[in-house]
């Protein structure tokens, strides 16, 4: 289709789709994949370890000679010197989330990166347009990890008819009717974090990938309201723990101490018991682990017959 061409020309990929830059899990071998495959493979900056995050950069350059993106979490840490990293790597696309990037965006335009932050609001995508986003990715409530409140139909039209710049939805797609249905919403392409979970190349723990397989539509459950940052995970010993004690007289260093080390105790680990395992409400539509340019493929011919 002429518009979703939009994001390809943009970002110089064959298929309008982005690995979404999952924390502590989207590493340079899953990413390198997905762009192989023709989409945008994201690698997560999410540990702050300048270090690592510089060796992922370089790995993926030597899997794959298509574009990649970084993600930054921007409550995390080192953000000013990720930034800069990703400036002096001339990272192809950055993806944001969790606040604004305004005050890096031009040193990344600067750099010659595509900026592409995203957000759970027509506010945040209005601010972001003009502070110089080439892209949005507008992202429901329906996906893993930190969420917002609108779901992904309500959103996703909402922000195209109030911005002017592409409008990437994400949140509740897993294969090519999602994305139809993305399509049909305004959207020029789509972002996909939770299938890839299942994906070859994803090194989570094989406990991870298990639960991910094994999970029914109702599977997730959301916890953090209470501090203001809301995650969206699978239903787990310690999710239903922790949203137990969301209502109790627990103080909020103590609530905010409980989740600390869960999410590698699940991706590391595949600790049944502490783990935090992060995942859409689409984890009940995957089924089967498959080599992650397969699942592009697959998404794409799934819509294309669709659009026609």
């Amino acid at each position: 289709m002429k518009r979703t061409a939009i994001l390809c020309d943009l970002l110089g990929i064959r298929y309008p789709l982005l690995q979404g830059g999952m924390a502590h899990i989207s590493d340079a071998r899953l990413a390198a994949a997905v762009s192989n495959g023709g989409g945008l493979g994201i690698i997560t900056a999410a540990s702050g370890n300048l270090e690592y995050i510089a060796a992922q950069i370089d790995e993926i350059r030597t899997l794959t000679d298509k574009p990649f993106g970084v993600n930054i979490m921007l409550r995390g840490n080192n953000i000013d010197e990720i930034a800069k990293l990703i400036a002096e790597k001339k990272v192809p696309v950055v993806t944001t989330g969790a606040g604004s990037p305004a005050e890096y965006i031009p040193m990344w335009r600067e750099a010659g990166v595509k900026v592409i932050p995203v957000v759970s609001t027509t506010t945040m995508a209005q601010l972001m347009e003009r502070a110089g986003a080439d892209a949005v990715v507008a992202e429901g409530t329906e996906s893993g990890g930190h969420v917002g409140e609108m779901t992904t139909m309500a959103l996703v039209p909402q922000v195209c008819d109030t911005v002017s710049i592409p409008v990437i939805a994400a949140g509740g797609i897993a294969d090519g009717r999602g994305f139809a249905a993305a399509v049909m919403l305004g959207a020029v392409g789509v972002q996909i974090g939770t299938r890839f979970l299942a994906a070859e190349e994803c090194t989570i723990a094989p406990e991870y990938k298990e639960r991910v397989l094994k999970a029914k539509d109702s599977s997730t459950i959301v916890t953090g309201r209470r501090l203001g940052h809301p995650v969206r995970s699978l239903k787990t010993a310690f999710s239903r723990a922790y949203a137990k004690a969301e209502y109790t007289d627990i103080s909020d260093e103590a609530l905010d101490a409980m989740a600390v080390g869960t999410l590698r105790a699940a991706v590391v680990d595949g600790d049944a018991k502490r783990g935090c395992f992060l995942a859409g409400q689409v984890s009940g539509m995957v089924n089967k682990i498959q080599p992650a340019a397969e699942m592009v493929a697959e998404i794409m011919a799934q819509a294309e017959e669709l659009l026609k």
